[in-house]
């Protein structure tokens, strides 16, 4: 499922998902690609929303706000606040722990990638994580 908007080209959007899919299978629920500016609705699990792609568009929109203010976190992470990298080293990606699931975001230059799933391994998450964020700071979305 991909809206109909700029921020991305159909290739880019397909390698995302195939990312996601791959590690971590069945337990994926959805895929946006986002910006500072606009979103991307790129995957969603067929039981979910009943394949209605307004109403999954809806429902990702405040996930979306609250994970795009992680873009000055980011940067404050590997800035710091003195211009030094942090004790902890680079930022890498957040993960948000739910009762019945979770909400990774991974963020590469001005762009990024929220992934929910149901409950799985955080080893899973790294592994994806990895591949997102390599994707994201080498290919371009438009």
């Amino acid at each position: 499922m991909t809206e109909s908007t700029p921020t991305i080209t159909r290739s880019v959007a397909d390698a995302l998902v195939s990312t996601c899919r791959t590690t971590l299978g069945d337990s994926l629920r959805g895929v946006v690609y986002f910006t500072r500016d606009d979103f991307d609705v790129l995957y969603v699990r067929r039981d979910l929303h009943d394949g209605d792609e307004a109403a999954a568009r809806a429902a990702s929109a405040g996930l979306v706000e609250s994970e795009r203010t992680g873009f000055g976190p980011r940067e404050t992470y590997n800035a710091g606040a003195t211009g030094a990298t942090s004790d902890f080293g680079e930022y890498e990606f957040t993960l948000r722990v739910f009762s019945d699931g979770f909400v990774g975001r991974v963020v590469g230059g001005d762009r990024g990638v929220i992934v929910t799933t149901d409950e799985l391994e955080l080893s899973e998450f790294e592994e994806m994580e990895v591949a997102l964020r390599r994707m994201l700071e080498t290919t371009t979305a438009g």
